[in-house]
């Protein structure tokens, strides 16, 4: 009876306090939304834009995940080099995954959270100012044009169909995967802007590099088949499943001409494969991802074992993933630079290595080895690549 007692106080105990850090994260993400919208949101385009100012530019026709209003970012500059940017948000492919959208509240209590559904102020810090995206002499980016293509669709920007579910309060929902409308409206918004660009890198982190080599091939033959100084950079990239093709064809429809470049179960390398069987050498290749990855490892844990969680164990098959990953990449047709990392956060990555780094800090600040994040990919992008880190994928 005792026992019976003491479990259920436990038990009471565990779900007020993931209550309570629940309604502290969601105060603490408002307001730090709040204070963005009153005094640091980007400017919505109505005229000409100033240059080095970056502005938001609302896509009419697009949706985000939960139905509400969509919109991308743009910086100008005087040059002819232009940077397209896949932005990152997690994924779904379940209902289940559909029911538990990223939330303050959701991180803070430490539930299951998969994707971003909508574009709200705080959205704003993970798509422009940081990383490769600012404004800063550190930055050797800084002076490219920019057109961030944001996202919350959960579909890797492949998708064109809705999902119906059941929310967590027993309510009836729609998840828009409207990834690819959206991209495809908001590259005919950067082709008007950025009209011919002598140079192009197109690059994306987690989501945004899943996305970046299959729509490369769009935007390299439909929005500027005339650009000859051309990189692909992806960020973090890597989930093993069986069933890509399930969920390419039926749970987000996308175009067949994606659904045809997949073939395994690594959609990363396939994708990279088709790219560089059409383009050849006309671009420059470029991945990287951290060795233990604590986000993409909790995606591979909930495939693998049915639960959302980083640990060693799952941190271990990740790092022998991106070991054949990595092989898998060095056979294919054209040569790729590779850039591995083994950075850390303490609170936040659990044992395991960060999630993404080029809109980070990290970026800039943390060498591996020989170079930073940023020096790497500068040179790479002026035709001086080289590998960093590669030795990291011999540990045991």
């Amino acid at each position: 009876m005792l026992k019976k007692r003491v479990s259920k106080i436990r038990k009471d105990v565990l779900e007020h306090t993931e209550q309570l850090a629940e309604h502290t994260g969601d105060f603490l993400e408002r307001s730090i939304g709040n204070r963005i919208a009153d005094k640091y949101e980007a400017p919505c385009l109505q005229d000409s834009p100033k240059l080095d100012v970056w502005y938001r530019i609302p896509i009419e026709e697009g949706i985000s995940g939960d139905g509400s209003g969509y919109h991308i970012y743009m910086k100008k500059r005087r040059t002819k080099k232009l940077c397209i940017f896949l932005s990152g948000g997690g994924v779904a492919w379940s209902k289940e995954m559909a029911a538990a959208p990223v939330t303050g509240g959701r991180v803070a209590a430490g539930v299951p959270n998969y994707y971003w559904s909508n574009l709200r102020p705080f959205t704003q810090i993970m798509n422009i100012n940081i990383g490769i995206t600012e404004n800063r002499q550190r930055n050797p980016f800084h002076s490219w044009n920019f057109g961030v293509i944001t996202y919350a669709t959960g579909d890797f920007h492949l998708g064109n169909n809705c999902l119906n579910y059941e929310d967590e309060n027993g309510n009836e929902r729609l998840l828009h995967f409207a990834g690819y409308e959206n991209f495809r409206h908001s590259m005919d918004k950067i082709k008007e802007l950025f009209p011919n660009p002598e140079r192009l890198l197109i690059a994306g982190d987690s989501a945004g590099a899943f996305a970046t080599p299959i729509l490369a091939e769009k935007i390299l033959t439909s929005y500027y088949p005339d650009c000859k100084d051309v990189s692909i950079f992806s960020d973090s990239a890597m989930i093993k499943r069986n069933n890509w093709e399930h969920t390419l064809k039926n749970v987000w429809n996308a175009p067949e001409y994606i659904c045809k470049a997949q073939h395994s179960d690594n959609i990363t390398v396939d994708f990279y494969e088709n790219l560089m069987n059409k383009m050849g050498d006309r671009c420059k290749y470029f991945y990287a991802s951290s060795i233990e990855d604590y986000l993409l490892s909790s995606f591979q844990n909930e495939i693998d074992c049915g639960v959302f969680e980083t640990n060693a164990q799952a941190q271990q098959t990740y790092f022998e993933n991106l070991k054949e990953m990595h092989h898998k990449l060095q056979a294919l047709p054209q040569p790729m630079s590779f850039f591995y990392y083994d950075w850390r956060s303490p609170i936040l990555t659990k044992g395991g290595t960060v999630h993404t780094a080029i809109r980070q800090p990290f970026y800039y600040q943390k060498s591996q080895g020989v170079a930073t994040m940023a020096k790497w990919l500068w040179e790479g992008v002026n035709g001086h690549s080289f590998d960093v880190g590669i030795n990291l994928l011999m540990k045991s």
